[in-house]
């Protein structure tokens, strides 16, 4: 029985001698982790560290000022927010989760910001190279050292002018003068006008001024954009277009009350470029030479008939109808005439042949014809010859 208790004894004594042991380990593990924590605090969390870029910004555009002066500002914001993200997921991740997570979408979102603010710049100047791939990337400060430094949100401005590029490049720095369109004067080449072309006349003139004065301004509202081919291609290619149709339609405006003018459309449409300004060129005058009403209709063609003469006796009952076709033919000259003067520029070299001596070939045979009846119906039909006296040629 001794021995018996003397075992439980020894039992008892093992059991406690292992408490005691447990209880030790589980203080020298928390005082461990005390430890550790209270190293933690002591090492400071590291900030990001990005290169300034206000201070590389050329002179800025009084109209690009508020876009330029808001993007600064969020690279400031981009800073803070990837900061506090860095403070609020320290542990998180692995060794490369800052890198991952924090700098590579905060180097995406300062490379845009930094686009915006070149584009901003070149819409009214030369677009500038603010060296985005260089600026985007953040380093940190693995010591800490607090928020970085803002950037100052305050551009450099030009004086509100327009910074410009001669052939528009982007290779000036805002002191070198825009670019104008340099047109072929038009008005000093026009002949006399008559005087139902004048309206039409001075309104293309006054439509020529317009798109050259439409030219300079998109120059200096496109100032950057492109490439050294974008005025020719954008503003002076149209241009030639536009001033060509208005010069195709003075041509033919003309035409229709005299004859209709060549103005070398091809060598009057085409502008070049004053590369050192100039400002606006001087405007088309409006007013022109108006043409004597009697030297246009001198120098229009006329028809010119055969004369009809019947040689033969009219019977008494004939007369008044042979008189009124020959009364007719003289009619249908008249107004064969007046269409000439009505419609010259219209149609093509054919057209007087096709539109006036045609029909007036047909009335005159058919007036003949009416004639040799009349006189048929009273005596022996005549043979008045209608094919050879019913064309008429012109007096040109």
């Amino acid at each position: 029985m001794k021995r018996y208790r003397s075992y439980r004894n020894n039992g008892g004594t093992n059991m406690r001698r292992w408490r005691v042991a447990g209880v030790a380990g589980v203080a020298v593990a928390l005082v461990g982790v005390g430890l550790g924590v209270a190293a933690a605090a002591d090492e400071a969390v590291p900030t990001v560290n990005c290169p300034t870029v206000a201070d590389k910004l050329p002179a800025v555009p009084a109209s690009a000022q508020a876009e330029v002066t808001s993007n600064l500002a969020q690279l400031n914001k981009q800073i803070q927010e990837a900061n506090a993200r860095i403070a609020s997921s320290v542990g998180q991740g692995g060794p490369n989760f800052i890198n991952n997570a924090i700098l590579g979408p905060l180097k995406d979102k300062r490379f845009a910001a930094i686009n915006r603010m070149e584009t901003a710049i070149g819409r009214a100047a030369a677009k500038p190279d603010l060296n985005a791939e260089g600026l985007a990337p953040c380093s940190l400060n693995e010591n800490g050292g607090g928020e970085a430094a803002p950037e100052p949100t305050v551009a450099p401005t030009n004086g509100g002018g327009n910074a410009g590029g001669g052939n528009n490049g982007g290779g000036n720095d805002g002191g070198d003068a825009l670019p104008t369109v340099n047109c072929p004067t038009v008005a000093d080449k026009l002949p006399a006008v008559p005087a139902s072309a004048q309206a039409e006349i001075q309104r293309n003139l006054a439509l020529l001024n317009t798109q050259i004065q439409e030219a300079n301004t998109r120059i200096r509202n496109t100032v950057g954009q492109g490439g050294p081919n974008f005025i020719n291609n954008a503003i002076l290619g149209p241009l030639k277009d536009k001033r060509f149709a208005a010069i195709n339609r003075m041509e033919t405006a003309i035409g229709r009350a005299a004859a209709k003018p060549d103005l070398n459309a091809e060598g009057l449409a085409p502008c070049s470029l004053n590369e050192n300004g100039g400002g606006e060129a001087a405007p088309e005058p409006t007013a022109v030479a108006t043409a004597n009403p009697d030297d246009v209709a001198a120098n229009l063609p006329t028809v010119n008939c055969p004369q009809v003469n019947i040689t033969v006796a009219i019977p008494a009952s004939a007369q008044a109808e042979i008189d009124r076709n020959l009364a007719l033919l003289q009619t249908q000259i008249q107004e064969a005439n007046n269409r000439i003067r009505n419609t010259v520029g219209q149609g093509g070299p054919n057209f007087i042949q096709n539109a006036i001596l045609g029909p007036l070939e047909g009335k005159r045979f058919a007036a003949i014809n009416r004639m040799e009846t009349a006189i048929g119906r009273a005596a022996a039909k005549p043979n008045l010859n209608a094919e050879g006296l019913a064309p008429c040629s012109l007096n040109q």
